[in-house]
């Protein structure tokens, strides 16, 4: 039997907090939840349409029409994020049928009872289409409430993996938080080129050294079949977080696609869903408490995941009643240690990690350590430490072993008494010009102190114009790129300066970025404080910023300070009277306006509406 140690003095006293701060909102979540669940023994939530109601949702159910009308059997909504553009999303493709075969098996019913969008950040990365990212997590959670509003269902398969994907699926899921829903992941594609490799092509490409088509070769030897890109950005924190919140059956994040395996854990996945209809205790708003997400917070923090998560982790608690800031964050980050090295923030991929010890590892090194709540539901069962087992085949049976209780490979995943750092690597930053966040795992230390003057773009295609013309050659600075906040201009990601600010860091400048924007799930070896709030747009000190001004990223102590005489800063015009986001039309603008204009703060989850507003 695992034996659990006390929680962490600093675990402890976040929860304490974090449970008062959501008294309110999470007793009212939970009264609506619970009125929403049928009465014990009352049968299928079906049963209470009215005859038209049900001849309409089974009409097309062929072999399971009967099953429907006539019987008791529990009836499998699947919403999917399917399309075949999307290499992480590809493999759904085939999940319908697999999952209607098992709920059959299982004497219920499946069907698909709705899609949602899937947009891929890689590909709009620097186009125009990146201003719909953010906003499309909302779309998402509204086009999953719309799914399961037909009261045709008694359970959920959710099945998406990508940046806005997951995060918007358990935003609107929790809006029927009575339901017990898991989510089954599509697993990494196979490991590529290697990410060393991959990252030194893309500066050269930045500085001119190598043309388009090393450039093509390279990234398609990356990003070369179906599954989830291979590194540790948002799609695989996604994964990450899910399974440890208690979504996915224990061990399944980062199973390959196309394998029995990965077959045999999607139709678990529909089995356990349709048996957990008559079970309170596995009803996702009980599943999704204050100490889930807190686990889901340390777990990102022991593998230096992506930043959007201070966003998306405080928008889907939020959607539960849970109210988290971004201090809770910080305190956690200064004592939980980093465990992992997977790119960015190393040369290992998620296969790597998987094979290090993976999950299972990672949950037992923390539970061990005082670092998880180990009481907690999940869709396995109550208990974090099930999930210290992993998936095997014995024969046709799917079976759970205990994984291993050492790394096999630490440099990509080590124990809690031989860490890669004492801390979690994500710091917030106070000062004179907002609040925001950086992610110093992947930066080396002496790039994480920066004191230079300010370069103001107000677009980041002004940032990489300067660098080709070679404006930011030979010098120190700090790239102020405003306006960039959802308030703006949907706060898109700003990735592609990366390999252009790289070249000029490894040439000897120091350099950084303080952005009301996005970098990426991927914030790599530039310093960057990213999100900055206020944002430009809502009147924030970024505006008022000039070129020369001398700035200073301290992530040591957690300051971000503009270096000007506080009275003359106070006195200053703004840089701009309107929202300078560019065009508000083409590629679907137009039919954002009403996120941009209703849209929350970057530290409140940038959520339009809701629960967690």
């Amino acid at each position: 039997m695992t034996v659990i140690p006390e929680l962490h003095p600093v675990l402890d006293q976040v929860t304490r907090r974090v449970i008062a701060r959501s008294a309110t909102t999470r007793s009212a979540y939970l009264q609506r939840i619970r009125a929403a669940r049928p009465p014990a023994m009352a049968g299928p939530g079906r049963e209470s349409l009215g005859c038209a109601n049900l001849a309409h949702g089974a009409a097309a159910c062929g072999p399971d029409k009967l099953t429907l009308t006539a019987t008791p059997a529990r009836n499998l909504a699947i919403v999917t994020a399917y399309n075949d553009m999307l290499s992480a999303h590809q493999p759904f493709e085939g999940y319908p049928e697999l999952i209607r075969a098992a709920a059959r098996e299982a004497g219920g019913v499946a069907q698909v009872a709705g899609g949602v969008p899937a947009m891929c950040d890689g590909i709009t990365q620097g186009r125009a289409g990146m201003e719909l990212s953010l906003f499309s997590r909302d779309v998402i959670a509204m086009s999953t409430a719309v799914a399961l509003s037909h009261d045709m269902f008694d359970a959920a398969v959710l099945l998406g993996v990508c940046d806005k994907i997951v995060p918007g699926l358990v935003m609107g899921a929790l809006s029927f938080g009575h339901l017990p829903v898991l989510l089954a992941p599509a697993g990494p594609m196979p490991s590529g080129l290697p990410n060393k490799e991959k990252a030194r092509i893309r500066q050269a490409y930045a500085a001119g050294e190598v043309g388009r088509d090393e450039l093509l070769e390279a990234e398609s030897r990356s990003y070369h079949g179906p599954g989830t890109c291979t590194f540790f950005g948002t799609a695989n924190s996604n994964q990450l977080l899910m399974e440890i919140m208690g979504l996915h059956l224990p061990g399944s994040s980062f199973v390959n696609p196309g394998t029995p395996l990965r077959a045999a854990l999607t139709a678990e996945t529909a089995r356990r869903a349709l048996a957990a209809a008559d079970d309170p205790d596995r009803a996702m708003g009980e599943i999704i408490d204050e100490r889930a997400v807190l686990n889901g917070i340390v777990a990102l923090l022991a593998t230096g995941g992506s930043t959007n998560h201070t966003m998306h982790l405080v928008a889907m608690a939020g959607a539960a009643g849970v109210r988290i800031t971004w201090d809770d964050f910080s305190d956690l980050s200064a004592v939980v240690p980093l465990l992992a090295r997977i790119y960015p923030n190393g040369q290992a991929d998620v296969n790597h990690f998987q094979a290090a010890g993976g999950v299972s590892l990672l949950v037992r090194e923390l539970l061990q350590a005082g670092l998880l709540h180990d009481e907690v539901r999940t869709v396995d069962g109550p208990g974090l430490h099930r999930y210290t087992r992993e998936p095997f085949l014995d024969g046709p049976e799917l079976v759970w072993r205990e994984g291993p209780t050492e790394s096999l490979d630490k440099s990509v995943l080590r124990g809690v008494g031989d860490p890669f750092s004492p801390d979690g690597g994500l710091r917030v930053l106070h000062g004179n010009l907002g609040r925001s966040v950086v992610k110093t795992s992947a930066v080396e230390p002496d790039h994480r102190f920066v004191e230079a003057p300010a370069v103001v773009f107000d677009h980041q295609d002004e940032l990489l114009d300067a660098y080709r013309a070679g404006e930011l050659d030979a010098r120190d600075f700090v790239a102020v790129v405003r306006y960039q906040g959802p308030r703006a201009n949907g706060m898109p990601e700003l990735h592609k300066l990366t390999p252009a600010l790289g070249v000029l860091q490894d040439r000897g400048q120091r350099v950084a970025v303080v952005t009301d924007g996005r970098m990426s799930g991927a914030s790599g070896k530039v310093p960057a404080a990213l999100h900055v709030t206020p944002e430009a747009a809502r009147g924030g000190p970024l505006e008022k910023v000039r070129d020369g001004d001398p700035i200073r990223l301290d992530t040591l102590n957690g300051t971000l300070s503009l270096l000007v005489d506080a009275d003359e800063f106070d006195a200053r015009e703004p840089a701009r009277r309107t929202i300078p986001s560019g065009p508000t039309f083409g590629t679907g603008r137009e039919l954002f306006g009403v996120f941009r204009a209703a849209v929350g703060p970057a530290d409140e989850g940038a959520v339009i509406a809701g629960p967690g507003s």
